[in-house]
């Protein structure tokens, strides 16, 4: 039973919703089906797809973790060596079924999105990829993370086109921002470990100065798109440029404070995500 409380615990249950929501609140908005897609798809970016991409995560940064005082309860977890290679294993074979039933489900051009999201997941922490130390590559492939089930969404539900460019662009300059803001917080323990991110590289405050632009951005795309829903969802992404305005000038010494509005940030998503959802429920009436 220990270890499958690790394992649950290094799914991050707090940001199951991240990946899974995405996913199915877009197959659903084009499709307005309740089928099979949208179940395993659903359940897939529920809890396999999190296994897979934090466990990998847990087991190959447990050295820079062992450094990190904030990887204790909802933001992470030391990894026991001893569980390394359940972990690995858990996170692939759970992944496995899903990703053969969704390839019979969906055609082959959605499975090739499918396999290039599964590839950024891995591709950030795996050893020799490590795109997590490659600066401004970590926070693109950070993001890919949480667009991808949207993108895979969008293909499988044949809605793949021009008109959600927006939406996909918007989405993606959040979570750009989303990783680049976190990253600062970790800036001292990257550093001790010999790790590269976009703060080791620019600065804390140039990153968080980079993560509020792009956070008004998403705000702004979204808010100029002309439907009241699409305008609810740009005002409220307006709360996370708040959450770290007043961090606009934080110094190096001082990163760690950051994490206060990390905190923030993480319940944050619970409030945006539900904002976005009763509009939804609106909308599609």
């Amino acid at each position: 039973m220990e270890s499958v409380k690790q394992l649950f615990l290094s799914s991050r249950p707090i940001s199951w919703v991240n990946t899974a929501y995405p996913f199915a609140a877009t197959y659903f908005v084009i499709t307005r089906e309740i089928d099979l897609v949208l179940v395993v798809g659903t359940l897939f970016f529920l809890i396999p797809y999190n296994l897979l991409l934090y466990g990998i995560n847990d087991v190959f940064d447990y050295e820079s973790d062992l450094r990190n005082p904030r990887k204790v309860g909802i933001e992470g977890i030391i990894l026991k060596p001893a569980l390394h290679k359940l972990t690995i294993y858990s996170a692939v074979g759970l992944c496995i079924p899903f990703v053969v039933l969704l390839a019979f489900l969906n055609d082959a051009r959605s499975f090739v999105v499918l396999l290039a999201v599964l590839f950024f997941v891995v591709a950030y922490s795996a050893p020799k990829l490590r795109f997590k130390e490659r600066p401004f590559v970590d926070s693109v492939t950070s993001s890919l993370h949480f667009v991808g089930p949207m993108v895979y969404g969008l293909f499988v539900a044949g809605g793949a086109d021009r008109s959600a460019l927006p939406y996909v662009a918007a989405f993606f300059a959040w979570g750009l921002a989303s990783h680049a803001f976190g990253a600062v917080q970790d800036i001292k323990a990257d550093k001790d470990a010999g790790i590269g991110s976009i703060a080791t590289s620019i600065g804390a405050k140039n990153t968080v100065r980079f993560s509020a632009v792009l956070y008004l951005a998403s705000s702004i795309i979204l808010l100029f798109r002309g439907t009241w829903i699409a305008q609810v969802a740009g005002l409220t992404l307006l709360l996370y440029t708040l959450n770290i305005v007043s961090y606009l000038n934080v110094k190096e010494k001082n990163a760690e404070r950051t994490n206060i509005a990390w905190r923030r940030f993480i319940y944050l998503n619970l409030v945006t995500g539900a904002v976005i959802t009763i509009s939804l429920i609106l909308y599609l009436k």
